[in-house]
């Protein structure tokens, strides 16, 4: 190997040994955010479970947007209900990381008022869902929550 190859070689490294701890360092000092979901949904369940609605998430870093939410699964539910609530989700580096899909089963039951609190999850984020509402609903269901951006 040559003297102006080993210094080419040498130089490439050096650079990319440079912009990989820097990359590093700022990957090592972000903390995680947390952020904050205000929702509002409707919907109904005879064995199949849908509702849908929208919300607002806004993180402790300034971002925010606005959102449509999607709930649907099965199991042995009944009943119309309308939910406003909010949810603290966690686990998170940007605000982009709180769209798609997360995983939740739950319990309620109620006539004309009803209350709710449950824990949904999406790879490591997870959201702490608490709401109130209205309807007549009864049973145990596995659910899929969906949050997309508003259009």
């Amino acid at each position: 190997m040559g003297k102006r190859t080993f210094r080419s070689t040498t130089a490439v490294l050096l650079g990319f040994a440079a912009l990989t701890g820097l990359h590093m360092s700022s990957a090592e000092a972000a903390a995680p955010l947390k952020c904050h979901l205000t929702y509002s949904l409707s919907g109904w369940s005879a064995i199949y479970q849908h509702a849908a609605g929208h919300g607002r998430v806004s993180c402790d870093n300034g971002q925010h947007a606005n959102v449509t939410i999607q709930m649907h699964g099965g199991g042995l539910t009944a009943g119309k209900f309308r939910v406003t609530g909010k949810g603290d989700i966690s686990n998170l580096y940007s605000i982009k990381e709180v769209y798609g899909s997360y995983a939740q089963a739950g319990a309620s039951a109620g006539v004309v008022q009803s209350g709710e609190a449950q824990v949904v999850t999406k790879g490591t984020v997870s959201m702490a869902l608490s709401g109130s509402g209205e309807g007549i609903n009864l049973g145990v269901a596995i659910d899929k929550f969906d949050i997309k951006p508003a259009h």
